[in-house]
């Protein structure tokens, strides 16, 4: 007696095979979406600003012959104001996007991101002391606070991680509930010292902490982003190489052991590239709040969990909702400036409590 038919096979057979190339196309789809959009973010970026207005400024730069009427004021904003900018927002889009994805499969909890954890507390409280303490820096040592400012901040996001890995440690190995605990308590106890640090610094330094601690793409230059580079991209490159292995792990430690992950390697490795990354992003542009914790969201629902297709999906969208706001926080409010993580705030908290109720509500 046949239990199947051959055409009942090939059925069954083809069923995967037309959902894999459905997904195939639907990766696809947003990847190409999401880059043409951050063509036009791009463009919005270059153009567009207190000190101009002119679509033809996001390639005059690199054409600056072709028209005789710009001139060389506007060409110097381009290449030393709105360009480096344009390249921060980009590469720390990617960086917090891809963070928070690691870090949610790191706690194998979607609530998870550097921010809960402690990690950008912990870099926010060094880059904070750095800048209170820079006249002081200075005068004693002849050290300049802003070419440290990259390094202290990942300095304090890799002792906070390690602290709050170390304090959720128990018999049975980490515990998720503990990690998002103690990186609560971390997190009081980085902003009590934030308040600290900033209750005796001077008016200079106050001024620039209450405004970096709101987060801000307008501090960008060549020099420091030249600084931080290597970290970055550092950080970018390490967890993407890790994607596969975070995937595993999303399934439990005991399947991914099995699978042949080296469970606590991998994890140590994870940690460190967090830190890097979001040490070297909260340096240049401060506090930007729920990138990390929204885009991984986002991403999930576009193209599902796996972190071979979520994870470049999150870096484009990070990259891209990074660049619109920083676009919003510059035009609306000419010729002054909105922090960053006021926009990223309003923005997000909205999208975040909407894909809440979409999972709780029940499907019809």
């Amino acid at each position: 007696m046949n239990s199947l038919t051959f055409s009942q096979q090939a059925g069954v057979n083809a069923r995967p095979n037309t959902w894999f190339q459905h997904h195939q196309k639907k990766v696809l789809f947003w990847l190409l979406a999401l880059c043409v959009m951050l063509v036009v973010a791009g463009i919005a970026s270059l153009s567009f600003g207190p000190a101009g207005w002119d679509v033809r400024l996001s390639v005059a730069w690199f054409f600056p012959n072709a028209w005789l009427d710009i001139s060389q004021l506007q060409l110097n904003i381009i290449s030393e104001i709105r360009l480096p900018r344009l390249c921060l927002g980009l590469l720390v889009g990617a960086v917090l996007a891809q963070t928070g994805a690691a870090t949610q499969a790191l706690c194998r909890n979607p609530l998870a991101d550097p921010s809960v954890i402690g990690v950008s507390s912990g870099a926010a409280v060094m880059a904070v002391g750095t800048i209170a303490l820079g006249p002081l820096l200075q005068a004693q040592w002849g050290i300049n606070a802003g070419v440290l400012l990259p390094y202290a901040a990942f300095a304090g996001a890799l002792l906070a991680t390690l602290l709050v890995y170390q304090f959720a440690q128990s018999a049975q190995g980490v515990q998720v509930t503990s990690l998002i605990l103690v990186g609560v308590a971390m997190n009081a106890l980085g902003f009590a010292l934030i308040g600290l640090l900033s209750f005796y610094s001077d008016d200079t330094a106050l001024r620039l902490i209450s405004y970096w601690t709101m987060g801000s793409l307008a501090g960008a230059n060549w020099s420091s982003l030249t600084q931080a580079m290597p970290l970055l991209l550092l950080s970018l490159i390490g967890l993407w190489s890790k994607r596969q292995q975070m995937s595993l792990l999303l399934l439990g430690e005991a399947e991914a052991k099995y699978m042949g992950v080296n469970i606590k390697q991998v994890k140590n490795q994870i940690v460190i590239f967090v830190a890097i990354g979001v040490g070297a992003a909260v340096a240049l542009t401060g506090l930007v709040g729920f990138l990390g914790l929204v885009i991984p969201h986002l991403s999930r629902i576009l193209v599902g969990a796996n972190l071979k297709y979520m994870m470049p999906i999150s870096m484009l969208l990070g990259a891209l909702v990074l660049l619109a706001s920083d676009w919003i926080a510059r035009i609306i409010v000419i010729p002054a400036e909105l922090p960053i993580g006021i926009v990223t705030a309003i923005i997000g908290a909205p999208v975040f409590i909407w894909m809440l109720r979409r999972q709780l509500m029940p499907k019809r």
